[in-house]
């Protein structure tokens, strides 16, 4: 007797999950570069089931990065609802924002390639890290928090640059890069 559809849709979601799940690790220890069947060995499926739901990797890449892209949107609104003030707020989102771009091994190359599968990953970034970086700077212009003119496509631009790793610059010196750059948006006391 052949499984109900419902049962049949949760394991496909649950695969499709985990697919993502091991790609995402993968791409942070090897690159968006890394070899497929690195991904399926570390999800515990055949390359095929890879390829299957993700016919390319830019289809692959794109998947990965919108459900970090979505999550990461996601913390401003609550972030903003938990915490002291709206700039610490605006500091635990930055902090989030640099994990996700340093961790992120060769997701700058890749938004460069000029792959056109991948243009609509750099699309969606703007469309909604953006906003949300705005609404917290809103929130901190509203308590005079921060210095005015700061724009949120701006602060996450010179964010991102600091990001830029190598082997002389580590994650921890882009954190305290990061940090200096929003201490000096504070406005003064």
């Amino acid at each position: 007797m052949p499984e109900p559809v419902g049962v049949r849709r949760a394991q496909a979601q649950r695969t499709r999950d985990g697919v993502l799940a091991a790609a995402s690790a993968v791409f942070v220890e090897q690159g968006v570069q890394a070899p497929v069947r690195d991904i399926a060995e570390r999800a515990g499926v055949g390359v095929g089931t890879i390829y299957r739901n993700f016919p390319t990797r830019a289809d692959l890449v794109t998947a990965v990065y919108r459900h970090q892209i979505d999550t990461c949107t996601a913390l401003a609104p609550q972030l903003l609802a938990e915490s002291a003030s709206p700039f610490t707020a605006l500091t635990r989102w930055v902090d989030a924002f640099v994990e996700f771009l340093v961790t992120k091994h060769g997701l700058g190359a890749a938004l460069g390639s000029g792959d056109p599968g991948l243009e609509n990953l750099h699309a969606l970034m703007l469309d909604t890290l953006v906003p949300a970086c705005a609404t917290l700077l809103d929130a901190c212009a509203a308590d005079d928090e921060i210095r005015p003119g700061i724009t949120a496509y701006t602060l996450m631009r010179a964010i991102g640059n600091l990001c830029i790793t190598g082997p002389d610059y580590d994650q921890a010196d882009a954190q305290r890069m990061v940090a200096t750059l929003l201490a000096g948006c504070r406005r003064p006391a």
